[in-house]
Order: C-alpha cells, then sequence, then structure tokens
C-alpha cells in the first residue's frame, strides 16, 4: 500500500536528533527521503554507542532508528562538485531540509535564496536552535535550550536542583513541529505553485511544550505557575502521584462532590469521608497538605494492580507509573504500532523499536527498513535520479566530490 506521502521528495541535510527525526516522520509516511553526509563519517550520530555512558546494545539505536526508510547520498559539499550535486538534486525535490547552522548552508551555496531560484516550488525548513529572528546564534542541545525555557525550574520539589525532563523531549516535540511545517508549506504550495521558508526551532519548541504551565503564568504572573510546588502542596489534592504497596499510581479526579464520594467508597474509609476538613471542594482545597497525607496513609497498604481494578469499576481515572521495562511488554503499545520489531542488517535479526504515533486507516505508516548505510545509495541516486554518466560518476570519484 502506498504511502501518504509517496511522491514527496526530501533532501535530510541534518545530524543528530532533531532534523532526522523531522524526516523520519516524513519517510516513515511514504516519503523519499534522500540522506545527504559527508563522505567521512557522515552523520555524527552514526558514532553514537551510548547514551549518557549507557551503552544502546550492539547495535546502533540512536542512529539507526531514527534515520529508518532512508536514502544515503554522500557528498563533499564543500568542493564546488558536490554543491552542483546537491543544485541538481534540489532541482527535482521537493523539500530541502536541514539543521546546520544558517552560515555553513551559505558558505556551501546551500541559501535559501539560491536554492528558490533553482527550484521556486522547493519548501525550505531549518531546524535552527533558538528561531532565525532575534540575533540568538549559539550552540543548542536539548538540555541547554530547555534551561532556557522556563520549564527546569517548574519540575520537581522545592529547594531541589533543577530537573531536567530528559530523553530528547525538545529534539523530538522540535522534529514533529518541523514535519508539521513542512507539511503546511507543501499544502500551500499546491494552491500558488510556490515553496517557502520555515524554520521550527528547539526553542519554540520546548516552550510549546511547557505550553499549560507558561500559559498560567503569562495571564497572571504568578510563582504559582513558574516555580517547583510540592507534591503535598497540591492545587486539587484528587489530582496527583500516591504512593501504593509496590509503586506510585497517577490519580487524576476532579475536586467534586461525586468524585470525592466515588474515591472514599474505593478507599472503605468512612471517616476519611466524613473528615469536616475534606467536606467541599473548597475546604479540600484549603486543606490539600493533611488530604494528601491521609490519601498517602489509605493507598500505601494496597497494591497497584488491587487499585486499578477497583477504580476502573468505578471509573477513576488512574494509571500506574510505569518503567520502561514494564512499558516494553504492554499490549496496547503493541497493538496500535507504538513499538515495532524490524529486521536490523547490522545484528542480522528481529529487532524492537519504537513504531509510529499516528494511526492511518487507509494509508498507514511503515518501517521498512532501518537507517543506511553511508553512502549505500550514492551512485544509484547520481546516476538514475539526476542523470549523471559513469563516466561523470568516476570524475566525481577522483577530485573527492563523492567516495
Amino acid at each position: 500500500m502506498p504511502g501518504v506521502l509517496e511522491g514527496i521528495r526530501v533532501i535530510d541535510l541534518t545530524v543528530w536528533f532533531q532534523g532526522p527525526v523531522a524526516s523520519q516522520q516524513l519517510a516513515d509516511f511514504g516519503a523519499e527521503v534522500i540522506k545527504v553526509e559527508r563522505p567521512q563519517g557522515g552523520d555524527q550520530g552514526r558514532g553514537v554507542i551510548s547514551v549518557k555512558t549507557m551503552p544502546m546494545g550492539d547495535w546502533n539505536q540512536y542512529f539507526l532508528v531514527i534515520n529508518r526508510n532512508k536514502k544515503s547520498l554522500a557528498v563533499n559539499l564543500k568542493q564546488a562538485e558536490g554543491q552542483a550535486i546537491l543544485h541538481r538534486l534540489v532541482e527535482e525535490s521537493d523539500v530541502f531540509l536541514s539543521n546546520l547552522g544558517p552560515a555553513t548552508l551559505e558558505s556551501w551555496n546551500l541559501g535559501y535564496e539560491k536554492l528558490a531560484e533553482l527550484n521556486p516550488g522547493i519548501v525550505y525548513a531549518t531546524n535552527t536552535g533558538y528561531g532565525m529572528r532575534g540575533g540568538v546564534d549559539k550552540p543548542s542541545f536539548d538540555m541547554t535550550v530547555q534551561a532556557q525555557s522556563g520549564l527546569m525550574p517548574r519540575l520537581g520539589e522545592p529547594g531541589q536542583p533543577p530537573v531536567y525532563l530528559g530523553v530528547g523531549s525538545g529534539d523530538a516535540y522540535g522534529g514533529m513541529m518541523s514535519a508539521l511545517g513542512i507539511l503546511l508549506a507543501l499544502r500551500r504550495r499546491r494552491q500558488t505553485g510556490r515553496g517557502q521558508q520555515l524554520d521550527a526551532s528547539l526553542y519554540g519548541a520546548q516552550l510549546f511544550l511547557a505550553a499549560p504551565m507558561l500559559q498560567g503564568y503569562l495571564a497572571t504572573g504568578s510563582d504559582h505557575y513558574a516555580k517547583q510546588r510540592s507534591r503535598r502542596d497540591a492545587p486539587n489534592p484528587l489530582w496527583n502521584l500516591y504512593p501504593a504497596r509496590d509503586g506510585w499510581l497517577a490519580l487524576c479526579l476532579e475536586n467534586s462532590a461525586a468524585a470525592w464520594q466515588r474515591l472514599c467508597a474505593s478507599l472503605e474509609a468512612p471517616d476519611l469521608e466524613e473528615d469536616a476538613r475534606f467536606a467541599s471542594s473548597d475546604l479540600r482545597r484549603e486543606n490539600g497538605p493533611a488530604l494528601v497525607d491521609a490519601l498517602d496513609a489509605a493507598l500505601q497498604p494496597r497494591a497497584l494492580a488491587e487499585w486499578m481494578e477497583a477504580w476502573q469499576a468505578l471509573d477513576i481515572p488512574a494509571s500506574p507509573v510505569r518503567t520502561f521495562e514494564e512499558l516494553a511488554v504492554d499490549p496496547q503499545a503493541w497493538e496500535n504500532d507504538y513499538l515495532l520489531t524490524t529486521w536490523c542488517e547490522a545484528v542480522e535479526r528481529e529487532v524492537t523499536v519504537r513504531g509510529l504515533p499516528v494511526g492511518l486507516s487507509e494509508t498507514p505508516g511503515r518501517v521498512q527498513n532501518l537507517g543506511p548505510e553511508l553512502g549505500q545509495h550514492t551512485e544509484l541516486l547520481l546516476t538514475e535520479l539526476l542523470g549523471y554518466s559513469w563516466d561523470e560518476v568516476a570524475e566525481l570519484k577522483s577530485a573527492g566530490a563523492i567516495p
């Protein structure tokens, strides 16, 4: 079954995570993504064998998963011959995507004005650290940008160091934002015939990630939205984290009389329901720390599974706080293709990978293959797509423009 983006060709001049994950989303749904890499070493992600000193296993999961479903073109863009290859490819493509610095792209004759001259329909997408305007141009990583977003001081318990959300959240979110921007620009091109320039920055993605608390602060200026809050100081004690006998759970109930009655019924704690301190929503809010302590004591004796069974019957929204180990065997994740298995050439076996966050009934995404070898498709793309003769390919090799 063809993917919904079949017929769209993307030049992917990106490295590390945000840019590659943007093009991965497009490739998963059928776009032809051509990953352009330097002949010596390629994308720096190819060298990742550990994350924060923790080994990644016996195959490079960092690179191979976020560069799945792509082709690899190795070309030296510091040479005029290499730049000419890219210009020729731009003429045959729909999207140019890069997370390299604007100055670097300009030095390689790959700025927007040049590429739009070659192909007025090109959608030119960049992933900067802090946005195209404002003059901030400094090295950016998920952690450094999150530090600037105001999100870190909001997480964790009062008096503790700022908390890094981690897991490459800004990069992943920024990649999704970039993919969305590309699709919007392609839609506009269908109407006008012309492409445009767009940028999805790490900073913008992190600010959107912080949206609920950020908007609350912008509306009120209250530190309630901006600084760490204790779990015992939850605005709604019924919407909080609590310990069970064998782990933590997340309880998400509105602070209403009906919800309070359902919860008390499940706790089998008549004294709690009759406690005058908790007799109304306002009193439960005012006496929040005492109520959190009381719920801690009431929930601690029973196991997570017992609470989940009891609360499901009473329509009480809750979930165990699970580990990746538990997630990896969750049938719900597998049934919805959020987790998949696919063949890995590097280790010659089926491996588990994160799957598809969006499900389409008629044109679903697919993981056909993991990331390509460096330059794997160079000669094929030059001869079959761009029309180079084999003699010209040999000349490019001699000149050092391609490996």
